[in-house]
């Protein structure tokens, strides 16, 4: 369970045990909410609450295999 407050990140399994994806989606994240480990995409729960909601890891991924969800009012982004 995080303990994030106010924004949760998901990833598709399929994409996220891609060792690429892993290492863009570390790249594109100006806060650092993914890192690229030995089994792919890991998420930095530490980090969930600096997202800045700029969707680059949104673009930077295969359409709909990364959503951002805000907490406080249950929208998705890609909306």
């Amino acid at each position: 369970m995080s303990e994030a407050l106010f924004i949760a990140v998901e990833v598709d399994e399929p994409v996220a045990s891609d060792p690429e994806l892993a290492a863009k989606l570390e790249e594109v994240c100006p806060v650092d909410i993914f890192r690229a480990g030995d089994s792919g995409v890991e998420i930095v729960e530490d980090n969930l609450d600096e997202c800045v909601l700029c969707e680059l890891c949104i673009n930077a991924a295969p359409a709909g295999a990364v959503r951002v969800i805000k907490l406080y009012s249950g929208e998705t982004l890609p909306a």
